[in-house]
């Protein structure tokens, strides 16, 4: 279960992959970070985020416009 949730629908890149990067700041490792966007760009942008900073994306999945991505903190 995420350890945090962050609605950052309506924003569009690189707001939210910036706001989600300062919300994982605040995690420990291990904790899951839940991220609400509508940005359609946000899945891929998601990706390369957790691909350069060696976090973990769990899930992504898209439903009624919704993308809802979660991701592991490093550590």
């Amino acid at each position: 279960m995420p350890t945090m949730t962050l609605d950052l629908t309506g924003m569009q890149c690189p707001l939210p992959v910036l706001r989600a990067n300062k919300a994982l700041r605040q995690l420990q490792p291990g904790d899951e970070l839940e991220i609400l966007a509508t940005d359609r760009a946000a899945a891929e942008d998601f990706e390369n985020f957790c691909r350069t900073t060696g976090h973990s994306l769990v899930a992504s999945e898209e439903a009624e416009g919704v993308l809802t991505i979660v991701i592991r903190k490093a550590g």
